[in-house]
């Protein structure tokens, strides 16, 4: 099977439009434009990170069905690539099913994947992967009452997870200890939601050893069929729901390290699934799952490049974006590891707009670093503006020193 690309802004150019452009689709834009594709940068505030290196930039509200088939049927892209959550995914089906386009992987996996509802049922109900026990609530009664037993079920119980049924990099997120958190943690569900669904899902805690994302990638191989492919095991550690460190690889038994990949196979093959119900669904996905000692729990899975897999840009022959790229127009992909490494999250630590950063030079003086600074045109104490990534041989000694280059960066208003 052969792959023809075209040249950029010529009436043969392969044109591939990104539906989010944050950090993660600014790295899978530069990929594609390296092979020369012509790309369109869409998202709903203007100087996205993404919309600075696009050949095209659009700003709509990705919501708005409406307005997304407009610009859809308007740039007529070959493939449109979902990168956030928050989209009118019932138009990308339509649109599927008219054949005016190919959804990466497919509009169904945008869909199932856009809210944490869709994709445990497949996983737990469908599949029958290893989950956490959980329910769906939509009031802070129906949480307590899910969390006590109240409901006729078997309870949650003390201690147990609250998210959101669609937020993005744990936003939304709480641990609740005790009846005394229930409010507090209903609350900031619907406060960090990307859309204002009033519905949680409350999981069991799991005492798990440690929780690892495993990119797995689907790609054409020589002869047309689709293969599954899996990069080493990143760990990471998160704080609130949201990354803050990965590194890989992430040492796991050889029994757990299968199981892990079973699962992650048994997940990205049927998200894969096109509406012939034949393997026609390709790219990269990250699939967070917790381990304890040989078990393995599927936990949520992005049919997109992870916020933790940011690591692969020092750790890879050819990182996640990459992996990403290549896969959607159908070319060979390579998932070795190229050294140990570990990336650390740089926050904007102000509240403004068009910041400045000091210390970059001291950052780049840490060996083996590298720094990406984002570009968002907007600063939030929290908000990831950057990244610093280290390799090294060891580990824990470029966990330490990605910390420390990150550590250097000092956002502040111009």
């Amino acid at each position: 099977m052969t792959t023809t690309l075209g040249t950029p802004l010529s009436p043969h150019a392969t044109r591939v439009m990104l539906l989010g452009s944050g950090e993660l689709g600014k790295e899978v834009l530069i990929a594609l434009q390296r092979l020369g594709v012509e790309t369109i940068a869409v998202d709903r505030y203007e100087n996205a990170p993404g919309q600075q290196v696009a050949h095209h930039a659009r700003t709509i509200a990705m919501s708005d069905g409406d307005a997304l088939r407009a610009l859809i049927e308007a740039e007529r892209p070959d493939l449109v690539v979902p990168e956030i959550e928050a989209i009118a995914t019932p138009v990308l089906e339509a649109l599927e099913a008219e054949g005016r386009i190919r959804c990466v992987p497919t509009a169904r996996a945008a869909r199932l994947t856009m809210d944490r509802e869709g994709i445990r049922r497949l996983a737990a109900e469908t599949l029958g992967l290893p989950t956490s026990p959980y329910r769906f609530c939509d009031s802070a009664a129906q949480l307590q009452a899910a969390i006590d037993g109240a409901d006729g079920q078997a309870a949650i119980g003390y201690p147990c997870i609250v998210k959101p049924v669609m937020s993005s990099s744990g936003k939304g997120q709480s641990k609740i200890d005790g009846p005394a958190d229930l409010q507090k943690a209903w609350d900031h569900a619907m406060a960090g939601g990307r859309v204002s669904h009033g519905r949680v899902i409350v999981e069991g805690f799991i005492d798990f050893d440690y929780e690892i994302t495993l990119l797995t990638v689907r790609a054409r191989g020589a002869d047309g069929s689709v293969e599954t492919h899996f990069c080493a095991p990143i760990g990471h550690l998160q704080v609130s729901g949201d990354y803050v460190e990965s590194w890989q690889p992430h040492p796991m038994s050889p029994v757990a390290l299968e199981r892990a990949r079973q699962i992650a196979a048994a997940v990205t093959t049927n998200l894969g699934l096109g509406l012939d119900g034949q393997p026609a669904g390709l790219g990269l996905f990250g699939v967070e799952l917790f381990v304890q000692g040989e078990q393995v729990w599927f936990s949520e899975v992005s049919p997109r490049p992870h916020d933790t897999g940011m690591v692969t840009m020092t750790t890879q022959w050819q990182n996640e974006f990459e992996l990403h790229a290549r896969a959607i127009l159908g070319l060979p992909v390579d998932t070795a590891l190229k050294s140990p490494g570990a990336s650390a999250v740089i926050y904007g630590g102000v509240d403004a707009a068009g910041i400045v950063f000091d210390g970059v030079d001291e950052a780049l003086r840490v060996p083996r670093s590298e720094i990406r600074l984002f570009g968002k045109p907007e600063s939030y104490v929290k908000r990831r503006m950057g990244v610093a990534l280290v390799r090294d041989d060891d580990v824990e000694t470029a966990r330490a020193q990605a910390r420390l280059a990150a550590s250097k960066v000092r956002p502040r208003t111009a």
